[in-house]
């Protein structure tokens, strides 16, 4: 029990330190810090207080529902109290029997606040009520009539722009823990698996993938975030994708790809980052987003290959199997992508041996 506690305690550490190196997690976020702002640039932000405000967490957006709804109250209370006690309508005040306020029932802070409330919520219990005889009340009235809709729709927009956000629909969106590398149709291939969780489709999906990595030039220039294009395919082709299952997309590792001169042993070896990006147009809403996920070295599994998971059941529909969404099998892979097409290199059969007929030779 000591062991497997201390074997999670190691794997959520590696984890931990996976997640701090990488340029987009696993759900797509990215982990980049913005530092040495100049101190203007940062009121741009302030600028553009719309996008500000849609993006800040929930918590914070109830917050400020909250505050500007019980604030804006308050205020207009309190000029309900001091219109109110310019005409004397208070009770310390000792206003006589034949006085006419300029609201009815309004003798007091609390009162005040809770017609302020009623105003602007459009409340109107009856019990409170402005008379025609105060010019200032009914000027107070107007304003504040016309102010709270705008509170209300602004708030109202907000949640809605929040609720309908593209990245909600993007969760809906998954893709394997880990890629493969193995042969597919005559060529070696790295391979994942990518699923629409939601039975509405995803209308023009279009996949591709940079590779990030830190490159150093022959002058002795070091290029932090040099990416290349990577490109994907499925075997219906890469334009006007039916994704209503699960879907294996293919990168063909040939001469032009930058995995060419990886291998079996090195690949673990390798420092770099692919990004898959996803960009597609949800049916239900017409919203484009785009889902990203990303594979580090020790997420690529090379010589093996995703069980099947779709088929069909008794009464003949297609049912897909989640459970072995992630699932692979070892399969018999070349040891280089150059491997595969020439016999004087090494060959890895599914168990991870050596090829029999392989016979080492000199090379002058």
């Amino acid at each position: 029990m000591v062991l497997g506690i201390r074997k999670r305690i190691q794997n959520y550490l590696a984890e931990r330190r996976l997640s701090k190196i990488r340029l987009v997690s696993k759900d797509g976020r990215c982990n980049i810090n913005i530092g040495n702002v100049k101190y203007n640039n940062r009121f741009a932000l302030f600028g553009d207080f719309w996008t500000t405000f849609v993006e800040t967490r929930w918590r914070f957006v109830l917050i400020v529902f909250i505050t500007t709804h019980t604030l804006t109250w308050f205020i207009f209370s309190l000029v309900w109290y001091w219109l109110a006690m310019n005409n004397g309508d208070l009770l310390w005040q000792n206003p006589s029997q034949d006085h006419t306020p300029c609201v009815l029932n309004v003798f007091g802070l609390t009162s005040s606040f809770l017609f302020s409330l009623e105003t602007q919520t459009t409340i109107g219990y009856g019990v409170r009520a402005i008379t025609p005889q105060c010019p200032g009340g009914v000027t107070l009235l107007m304003i504040q009539a016309l102010f709270g809709p705008l509170v209300n729709c602004f708030m109202g927009g907000a949640f809605l722009a929040k609720i309908s956000f593209p990245k909600k629909r993007a969760k809906t969106i998954t893709f394997s823990d880990e890629a493969v590398i193995c042969q597919n149709k005559d060529f070696l291939c790295l391979m994942f698996r990518v699923a629409n969780l939601r039975k509405t489709l995803m209308i023009g999906s279009k996949f591709y993938g940079k590779l990030f990595r830190t490159t150093v030039k022959p002058d002795g220039e070091t290029i932090i975030m040099d990416h290349t294009n990577i490109e994907f395919l499925v075997d219906a082709g890469k334009d006007s994708l039916f994704f209503v299952c699960p879907l294996t997309l293919y990168h063909v590792i040939d001469k032009a790809s930058p995995f060419f001169d990886m291998t079996k042993d090195t690949l673990r070896q390798q420092e770099f980052e692919l990004v898959v990006f996803m960009d597609s147009t949800a049916e239900s809403t017409s919203r484009n987003c785009q889902v990203r996920t990303s594979f580090i070295p020790q997420e690529i599994l090379w010589g093996y290959n995703f069980l099947p998971i779709i088929s069909r059941d008794q009464e003949g529909k297609y049912s897909v199997d989640f459970s072995n969404f992630s699932k692979m099998y070892p399969v018999a892979t070349a040891h280089c992508a150059y491997c595969l097409h020439d016999s004087g290199h090494h060959f890895h059969s599914a168990n991870g041996l050596d090829n029999p007929e392989y016979q080492v030779i000199d090379i002058e």
